[in-house]
């Protein structure tokens, strides 16, 4: 493999404690009871889409009142809180070596740069891509992934996509390219997300030991 696309939550980083808290302060802003518990599987799908599931409804208005709040306490403070998952930051070191790194999220592409940025991890990536990188933003990763793909010229018998749930090894089968699924992140085993055709990983090492094998 010579290109790597990763996802990022769940996948390098553990944001759920500053989403969730940026989630909780905005909603508390506008004196709204949230529909649902504010936990991890709510990490992943896009803003609005997540702000409809907590809030209960699609009322416009409401769900872009919701936005604001949380996009000024996520950008501005609560991207802080993230922290990376044990032995990140080694896979990461080792595969920059001799593989082109990239990122590929649904976060809004403004605090990921400040998240990468606040870690020190510019150098390992090539390029990071968010659905909001392209204008206009592109609908899901799926198609997100397939940009990537174009705009780098990419083999995709060359090119591996990384993440931890369904959408991520979806993205990775509509493009052709091929999948490995982490485990160590917000992946729950008994989501049956985990197809038996796609490559697992527990551990980083493992995962770069793999890589570098192909």
């Amino acid at each position: 493999m010579k290109n790597i696309i990763f996802d990022l939550d769940g996948t390098l980083i553990d944001s759920s404690s500053s989403i969730l808290g940026s989630f909780a302060e905005a909603f508390r802003q506008h004196g709204i009871e949230p529909a649902r518990p504010l936990t991890a599987e709510l990490i992943g799908p896009p803003l609005m889409q997540t702000l409809a599931m907590i809030a209960g409804h699609d009322d416009a208005d409401t769900l872009a009142a919701l936005a604001q709040a949380f996009k000024q306490h996520y950008d501005s403070e609560g991207y802080k809180l993230t922290t990376v998952f044990p032995d990140i930051e080694p896979m990461l070191a080792l595969l920059a070596r001799d593989h082109k790194l990239y990122i590929g999220t649904n976060k809004r592409i403004y605090p990921t740069r400040r998240i990468l940025d606040h870690l020190g991890w510019g150098a390992y990536f090539q390029e990071v891509y968010a659905l909001d990188y392209f204008h206009p933003a592109v609908p899901n990763k799926a198609t997100m992934v397939g940009n990537i793909v174009a705009a780098h010229g990419m083999n995709k018998t060359e090119t591996m996509y990384i993440g931890d749930r369904l959408e991520d090894g979806m993205a990775a089968e509509a493009n052709q390219l091929a999948f490995a699924m982490v485990t160590w992140g917000y992946l729950d085993p008994a989501s049956g997300d985990m197809q038996a055709h796609w490559l697992s990983f527990d551990q980083p090492q493992a995962l770069a030991e793999a890589i570098i094998k192909q």
